[in-house]
């Protein structure tokens, strides 16, 4: 069986079957042809004929820095709605958070593995930022902001001044915070300067110092909340960057006899599963990861098909879902 028996089985020309499986304009009435000649055959054309005809892989690549987190999986399904239904499959590389292993990645599918690559965003080094701004394939960055190349990202600065401002306004007076590491641009620095910006609006500077930084672990969140209460301890607040940050304070404080929200209040960030099953349940912020993918998957497509090239900087936005740990 091959394209020229499906297009005789359907009756129209071999041009109208290749542009069915390209996935090109078609008349509905060929379309629907086509698909019960492919249905009552089972044809599949060969992806191998395909690259070497077209040079095109119809393969994005992924690079996510974990494969256990559920914002990465959130937005993998937005992305994989988009360009499953444009005839793409996703090629996913797991960096195990390994900045060094997202370099590799890069090197790798920018030697036409692929026909894109959406990469998830963490640490960016200058060797990141070179090898980004030469890419000849066409990229999407999803999770941080850098300028001059297409990306979709949160409002992490102003989601954090959100947590703080909510825990001063319900009485706190001493606030830490658990950040992430600082040379992650979005989860690090800018949900750090939130916190700052935040506390030095409200005249309470000196809570600024009060603050450690974790991994995206429960394991270490526990430990560094430990090392935050024992330099800045006692405290009535604490901000954290991610919620298994957070998970892992509410762990420690629960052991060290400390109520929460009763003696302080806890904030995570990202509305993970985690914060619906901790004792008490986690205020958090809610990102739409979904819609990221999403967007990041047309802005692909978009490229692919020829787009004009402009540059697209995207922010999406956040809500504060409050939760039992700051006493809803």
């Amino acid at each position: 069986m091959n394209i020229k028996d499906v297009a005789k089985l359907a009756g129209v020309s071999n041009s109208a079957v290749s542009r069915y499986f390209n996935n090109r304009s078609l008349s509905e009435e060929k379309r629907e042809a086509i698909r019960k000649a492919v249905e009552e055959t089972g044809y599949r054309p060969s992806p191998q004929a395909q690259t070497l005809r077209t040079g095109k892989t119809h393969i994005v690549g992924v690079i996510m820095p974990r494969v256990n987190s559920t914002p990465v999986g959130n937005m993998i399904k937005g992305m994989l709605s988009v360009l499953n239904q444009n005839g793409y499959q996703l090629l996913l590389a797991d960096t195990q958070n390994d900045p060094v292993k997202e370099l590799e990645y890069l090197s790798v599918f920018s030697e036409k593995q692929v026909d894109g690559i959406i990469l998830i965003g963490t640490i960016f080094s200058a060797n990141h930022r070179k090898i980004l701004r030469k890419m000849e394939l066409p990229l999407v960055i999803v999770g941080q902001q850098m300028n001059g190349i297409r990306c979709i990202y949160f409002d992490d600065y102003r989601s954090v001044c959100a947590t703080t401002r909510l825990l001063i306004e319900k009485g706190c007076k001493r606030i830490g915070f658990l950040s992430a590491l600082h040379a992650d641009m979005a989860a690090g620095r800018e949900r750090y300067r939130g916190f700052c910006d935040t506390l030095k609006t409200y005249g309470m500077v000196e809570c600024q110092r009060c603050y450690e930084v974790a991994d995206f672990s429960i394991e270490s969140g526990y430990e560094k909340a430990r090392v935050l209460w024992k330099k800045h301890g006692p405290l009535d607040g604490i901000v954290c960057a991610t919620d298994a940050t957070a998970t892992g304070a509410m762990q420690y404080l629960k052991e060290a006899g400390i109520h929460v929200p009763g003696e302080v209040l806890v904030t995570g960030h990202g509305d993970t599963e985690l914060s619906q099953v901790t004792t008490p349940t986690l205020t958090t912020v809610h990102y739409e990861y979904q819609e990221s993918g999403i967007r990041a998957a047309n802005i692909l497509l978009e490229q692919l098909n020829g787009g004009d090239g402009t540059v697209e900087e995207m922010m999406l936005g956040y809500r504060v879902v409050e939760r039992g740990s700051t006493g809803k």
